[in-house]
Formats: C-alpha cells, structure tokens, sequence
C-alpha cells in the first residue's frame, strides 16, 4: 500500500507558538486515525521526518521511532481491537531545543500498566509479544499510562542517554 503523505490521516492539525519570556517555542501536530495496522509505519515515517525537522541528530532519534511504532501498534491492536470503527489520536509537541513529547489516545477499554507481565522474567522470554511497554520505558526519558491506560504519554530530551536492556 503506497500512501501520500496528506492520506496518512483523517484529520491533522498543526500549531505554532512563538518563543516568550517564559516558554520556548514549540510545534503542535495533531493527527486522528483509523484503528489500520497498515497505516502505521508509513505515519510513523512522516512523524519522524516531522521530528527530524525539529532535532539535531543526536543518535537517539531510533530510539523515539520504535517507542512510537510500539505505541501507536499498541493502541491499534490491544486498545482498539483493530476495529476500524475507531481511531487512535496523537499529539506531537517538537520543541526548539529538541524535546519531543507525544501522546496517543485510543478508544479502548484501557488496562492497567502494572499487570503487564515483565518480559525479561525467566518465564517470559520465550514469548513472541509482551515488549512493547519494556520498549517505550527503556528506549524514553518518560512514559506514563493516564485515563485507565487508554492514554500514553512519552516524553525524549535530546542527547539524554537511553538505557539498554543488557
């Protein structure tokens, strides 16, 4: 499936504020999409050309792709059920020093972070899914689950150093 950039999704949205004494100058994009698998890389690949427009490379920008891969699949997947009937909405906030924040909501039921089983205990790693939470955590500067675990928001510093599961 080849998509245009402008199909990506339903609707977007983008807002600019200018620098203040106060607050540094960010961007704002706001997208809604159907709950589509197929959908996801390419969106992803146009989020991250966004995000690079807004960053110096700092080697961490992999690291902000797959939590967002993760995420997006995650709400997709065990939040809406793949049913096409709902949407999976994201916030992306660049901010002039590099930052990047996001937040996806889906239209779940929601879950309860906690109860993920950890992948790394012995009894799980032979699972072919369970990662994608241990992924967002380890490879961002924040991840917080809000509103029952229907909303997950991520946050990356530039240049701030990644843990690497060993």
């Amino acid at each position: 499936m080849n998509m245009s950039e402008p199909n990506i999704a339903r609707t977007q949205s983008m807002a600019l504020q200018a620098a203040t004494p106060l607050h540094k100058p960010f961007a704002e994009f706001k997208y809604s999409l159907p709950s589509d698998v197929d959908m996801m890389s390419p969106f992803v690949d146009h989020l991250m050309r966004l995000i690079k427009t807004f960053r110096i490379a700092d080697g961490t920008e992999i690291d902000i792709e797959v939590a967002l891969r993760e995420a997006l699949l995650n709400a997709v997947i065990h939040g809406n059920h793949k049913d096409p009937h709902k949407h999976v909405y994201l916030t992306l906030f660049c901010v002039a020093d590099g930052e990047v924040s996001i937040m996806i909501r889906d239209e779940g039921a929601g879950f309860e972070s906690g109860s993920v089983p950890d992948p790394t205990a012995p009894e799980n790693r032979m699972s072919t899914h369970g990662r994608g939470i241990y992924l967002m955590r380890a490879l961002m500067d924040e991840v917080s689950f809000e509103q029952g675990g229907t909303v997950v928001y991520m946050r990356k510093s530039p240049s701030s150093p990644s843990y690497r599961p060993q």
